[in-house]
């Protein structure tokens, strides 16, 4: 879509070397999208939710670690604010706490973690690079390590026009073009404040998960 798109509109590519953008479709893709499919099944929308919303907490130590951002005092007591948030959230889940939702939550954490590395490398090595570009590349290797997961979960049935169409809608909104601003927030100012972003899908998929979809979610 974003190729269409950049066709159409005759924007210039410039994907430079393609081994950073592979790191970003295992990571900022494969990585997080996988834990987070395989999770949201086990655990539910909304607790899947609350998950994403560690995405920050793990992007500012990664980001410490790496020497790409200072930790504020403020920032400590945030990360530690943070922490005992998900804790109450995920400590005290309104479902059994089976075999498969603990699966569930350590992929959920797999994804996340996935999803910060990626953030920071981009932010590290890809400033060079436009947002365009690296979406594009993203998910095409992002895409093309995901693909061979079909021979292991293979499509249920035969998927109908409606399924193509979302699946359609859902890349092209959810994934291409947010994707382009966000990879264009890194850039500009880090990955921690632009991932930040997660705690609004945090927010928003909770109130979903629970009024929509009718998942329980305790005090």
């Amino acid at each position: 879509l974003l190729l269409l798109i950049a066709r159409l509109t005759r924007r210039r590519l410039r994907f430079g070397t393609a081994w950073p953008l592979v790191v970003i479709g295992a990571t900022t893709v494969a990585g997080q999208l996988i834990g987070l499919s395989f999770a949201t099944p086990r655990i539910g929308t909304a607790m899947a939710a609350i998950f994403v919303g560690t995405i920050p907490l793990f992007s500012m130590l990664i980001g410490q670690v790496w020497g790409l951002e200072h930790i504020t005092p403020g920032g400590r007591v945030g990360l530690l604010l943070g922490f005992a948030g998900i804790v109450l959230l995920v400590g005290f889940p309104a479902v059994p706490v089976t075999a498969s939702f603990v699966l569930g939550c350590a992929a959920s954490i797999f994804g996340a973690v996935s999803a910060a590395v990626g953030s920071n490398y981009a932010h590290a090595r890809l400033r060079d690079v436009g947002s365009w570009e690296q979406t594009i590349g993203a998910f095409l290797y992002g895409g093309l390590m995901t693909l061979p997961l079909l021979l292991l979960v293979p499509v249920p049935a035969t998927p109908t026009l409606r399924d193509l169409g979302l699946l359609v809608l859902l890349a092209g909104m959810c994934s291409a073009l947010a994707y382009v601003l966000y990879f264009r927030l890194v850039a500009e100012v880090g990955a921690t404040i632009a991932i930040s972003v997660e705690f609004v899908v945090t927010a928003i998929a909770v109130g979903v998960g629970a009024l929509l979809l009718h998942e329980p979610l305790s005090w």
